[in-house]
């Protein structure tokens, strides 16, 4: 998003994307086929074959998902990826749709129990199925609200605690793997993959979660005179970046060093969290004058915290002062688009 952003349905960069997405689904499809035809399944075993095909299939795009966010935290290299990052996740559950349906029709369509009813009472010792329900289901409520208009209906807020449900969901289909290997004779492969991805996903979100790309927290230090709170040398936020620091409980506020297209520098603080979909906006960069978020490139003024036209996305913003070479703040923040002047460094070009 810009103030030279047009709104669009679709675009040929994201019908290439999903082409590209599917392309590779069905390679896969075909190597994983090709792969148990050499190792020598019987034909009566087809349907099996494309049903553990369709699910380790969707598995891989799932970990993928959940392994875009940690990248895109430890290197900026990995951002293009997550600006789609949806229609992978939609992509992903029509793969496990598939998986499912075929899944009900060969094992529970043969009977005289209701096929769904019986997910819940088939399954040896332990009904795996039912979880693997309940995470699709979980897996649709996502895929169904994976657009603009539910983020801007149900609220930034709201929105991402639906979508933080992946993580249940992936922990449903790690049991799921697990209970349903436990029921064969011979487990395979299937556990192993199963803790392997645990391994990555767990190990890449705690890496990105000590090791931050960026902007690092910072502890805000009170004024012994004032109000005001001391938060470092001007001279230690990046040109065009920023640093967050942490105010009182979870609030963080996201303070730039910036040139406006004068060549003046300037000095600006205001909310870390983007009205979309919750960004850090303090990973983010100030590009054409705007603070530009991580996640999805949504903009805002570091004047006033308003989205440029014809967007209206607002921010809460923050008084700051330059003392010297400290930068000092009010942690009191103002209303969401409050217009305050930012301050400008004197001689600093």
């Amino acid at each position: 998003m810009s103030h030279g952003f047009v709104a669009v349905q679709w675009n040929r960069r994201k019908l290439l994307y999903d082409l590209c997405i599917w392309a590779c689904v069905a390679l896969y499809l075909a190597l994983f086929i090709g792969a148990s035809d050499l190792a020598g399944a019987d034909a009566l075993s087809a349907p099996i074959v494309l049903m553990r095909a369709l699910s380790t299939c969707a598995f891989l795009m799932l970990n993928v998902i959940l392994c875009i966010g940690p990248l895109a935290r430890l290197s900026p290299r990995f951002l293009p990826l997550l600006y789609n990052r949806r229609h992978l996740g939609v992509s992903m559950f029509v793969v496990a749709l598939l998986h499912a349906a075929l899944a009900i029709y060969w094992y529970h369509g043969f009977g005289v129990i209701n096929p769904l009813a019986s997910i819940a009472i088939v399954g040896g010792d332990f009904p795996f199925q039912l979880l693997g329900a309940i995470a699709l289901a979980i897996l649709f409520l996502m895929a169904a609200t994976s657009h603009d208009y539910w983020n801007a209906t149900l609220g930034g807020p709201l929105w991402k605690a639906i979508h933080m449900l992946v993580y249940p969901a992936y922990a449903l289909i790690i049991a799921h793997i697990l209970f349903g290997a436990l029921q064969q004779n011979d487990t395979g492969f299937a556990p192993w993959m199963a803790m392997a991805s645990v391994c990555v996903v767990g190990g890449l979100h705690i890496l990105a979660a000590l090791f931050k790309s960026g902007a690092d927290f910072h502890a805000a230090k009170s004024s012994a005179e004032t109000s005001w709170l001391d938060l470092c040398d001007w001279h230690d936020i990046p040109i065009n970046r920023a640093q967050i620091f942490a105010l009182r409980g979870a609030e963080r506020v996201a303070v730039f060093r910036y040139r406006d297209n004068a060549g003046a520098t300037k000095i600006a603080a205001v909310s870390n969290v983007c009205q979309h979909q919750n960004g850090p906006l303090g990973e983010g960069r100030v590009m054409d004058g705007l603070i530009t978020c991580p996640w999805h490139g949504y903009q805002y003024r570091p004047e006033d915290g308003c989205s440029p036209p014809p967007f209206g996305e607002k921010i809460p913003t923050y008084r700051v002062k330059v003392e010297g070479a400290r930068v000092l703040l009010d942690p009191a923040p103002l209303p969401a688009g409050s217009p305050r002047p930012v301050v400008e460094i004197p001689g600093e070009k």
